[in-house]
């Protein structure tokens, strides 16, 4: 018995100390900065001085003074300001068309891979996964030389509008290259999960609904499609969560009117140093993250129940 106790943690430890000290320990740092004023200098209020007798630390706050080291402000700020609201807003539009445009591209990709042969799946596996291979900055600068003005994309794509009469357009730096740039990172995250849920598919049941004389279209609407649909919410988990709080990408591809609410926490904590304030964007980021993958878990599962 004891034996098997310890095989569980030593299985179980690693992982379980390995999210203590880098998920749990620094998320519980930022909520309680999410209390702090900001430093003189930016970071945070120090907690502690020195004395310049002994030149021992010594705490500042106890139970008397307490108020003086903790606030709700950088919490009031965020719901007083509509501005945060709205970046939130804007953030969720991103990545909610992000997520519609990897679910329609996904789809039949997915599909088409499921359906192959053993030996050109596999190859198109390791397709779908083969951008993994290289750096994430090296394929968003990538996307740059691409849409920048000089590429041969630009010049083609304004010369056919030239031809309309219409005026030069500026691909790069600009919303619709945000949109490019987050659906081609994460694309395969949305093939990957719809293609292990569509691999499992009997087809036989298809086979049974063409012989009851459905068409292609109903025999997708009425049989694939309810069945994929705990891999079209895994996949939308997997991108929808990760597009909200992407900031790598608006700041190389989008302009100024691009700004999502992770380039504005990069914002707070490198160029304002405004910790506390972006503690808090955290913090709403995070919950509204656990939200979102909790509905996901929840639809998921409700899939699952109806089959």
């Amino acid at each position: 018995m004891k034996s098997k106790s310890l095989a569980k943690w030593l299985i179980s430890g690693p992982p379980l100390l390995y999210l203590l000290l880098f998920f749990a320990i620094p998320s519980l740092i930022m909520a309680f900065a999410a209390f702090r004023f900001p430093g003189d200098y930016g970071g945070l209020m120090p907690l502690t001085t020195a004395n310049p007798d002994t030149g021992a630390t010594e705490l500042l706050i106890n139970f008397g003074n307490w108020r003086d080291f903790l606030t709700l402000e950088n919490f009031q700020r965020f719901f007083d300001e509509p501005i945060y609201f709205e970046l939130f807003v804007k953030s969720f539009w991103y990545a909610g068309l992000t997520t519609v445009i990897c679910i329609v591209l996904a789809y039949p990709l997915a599909w088409l891979i499921a359906r192959s042969p053993r030996k050109t799946r596999d190859l198109l596996v390791l397709l779908v996964i083969l951008p993994f291979w290289s750096n994430f900055l090296i394929r968003v600068y990538a996307w740059m030389i691409i849409l920048g003005p000089q590429s041969y994309f630009s010049r083609a794509l304004n010369s056919v509008l030239a031809v309309f009469g219409v005026e030069p357009v500026s691909l790069l730096f600009s919303q619709f290259a945000v949109i490019v740039g987050l659906v081609y990172v994460h694309l395969p995250f949305m093939v990957l999960p719809l293609y292990a849920n569509l691999e499992k598919h009997d087809m036989a049941l298809l086979d049974a609904a063409q012989d009851l004389g459905a068409n292609a279209w109903q025999r997708f609407w009425k049989v694939t499609w309810p069945l994929s649909l705990p891999g079209v919410w895994a996949g939308t988990a997997l991108v929808f969560i990760p597009a909200l709080g992407m900031f790598a990408i608006p700041d190389l591809l989008g302009g100024t009117n691009s700004m999502m609410i992770g380039n504005l926490i990069k914002q707070q904590y490198l160029d304002s140093r405004d910790w506390p304030f972006g503690s808090v964007l955290s913090i709403m980021l995070t919950f509204t993250v656990l939200l979102l993958a909790a509905l996901a878990a929840w639809a998921g599962s409700r899939g699952k129940d109806k089959r």
